[in-house]
């Protein structure tokens, strides 16, 4: 499922589609920043996020919606209880996802991320937060609204927005790699470039050009070695461990040329 089937979901089940497109938008460029390691856009973001889920709350919990563009309610304890008051909505609507937005709202507002506060900059403690719970709030519109079960909405979120890689530039349909790196270094921009799903030694070869697919295969297998990618014994597909998602973004590997 990919954002587009996402949003369709969300609308054709009654939630309106300028919410929607708020919400997604927000969502994309905060995960983007947040991979880019740019933690006070990703937070702003995930105020933004907050403002248009907390609409889609309301929309769910049959209360008057606030045009976008007007400022929400204060969001304290007397605007969660309007939602907990919401009997005939779910319970996620009136108790989970509210506490789950409070929670970013508050890092936003009071972490001297919106404006001065005290003193506490941006970092990446309170932009995995963010992003967490922008996870799980997304998970949880996925489950209400497409009939799926916890476990599948999250492994959906969890793909939903590839990593940003500048430094990989696209060219119809073949991706070409514009620094200077090594070529096991090559390999795992890509494999993190591909996300969750992983790829095949086939389409890795070709994104990678390589003349000889025997280097890139014992490539693979000494990255497997070191824990860095897995190939996995039962389908032979190529996944890049959190491990080796450290080492590209600790290397910066990544990042723009």
């Amino acid at each position: 499922m990919d954002l587009g089937e996402v949003s369709r979901g969300l609308v054709g089940d009654g939630v309106p589609q300028d919410l929607v497109n708020e919400l997604i938008a927000a969502y994309v460029e905060a995960k983007r920043r947040f991979y880019l390691g740019d933690h006070r856009p990703g937070e702003v973001e995930g105020g933004r996020f907050s403002e248009a889920a907390f609409r889609i709350v309301q929309h769910e919990c049959g209360l008057k919606v606030t045009p976008i563009g007007k400022n929400l309610p204060s969001v304290n304890d007397q605007m969660l209880a309007k939602f907990e008051n919401a009997t005939g909505a779910r319970d996620a609507a009136r108790f989970h996802i509210p506490r789950a937005l409070k929670t970013i709202y508050g890092i936003r507002n009071k972490r001297d991320v919106a404006h001065l506060a005290d003193g506490i900059d941006p970092n990446l403690q309170d932009a995995t937060l963010v992003t967490g719970n922008m996870d799980w709030v997304m998970a949880e519109l996925v489950r209400l609204h497409h009939g799926v079960s916890a476990n599948e909405a999250h492994a959906i979120i969890e793909d939903l927005v590839t990593k940003d890689v500048p430094a990989v530039q696209e060219i119809d349909g073949q991706p070409v790699i514009l620094a200077d790196l090594k070529p096991r270094e090559r390999a795992l921009l890509m494999l993190y470039r591909a996300g969750a799903e992983g790829t095949t030694l086939d389409e890795l070869s070709g994104w990678l050009r390589t003349p000889r697919k025997a280097d890139l295969k014992a490539r693979l297998k000494k990255l497997d070695v070191d824990k860095l990618v897995l190939i996995h014994p039962k389908t032979g597909r190529v996944y890049l461990t959190d491990k080796g998602i450290r080492y590209v973004e600790e290397k910066k590997l990544a990042q723009p040329v």
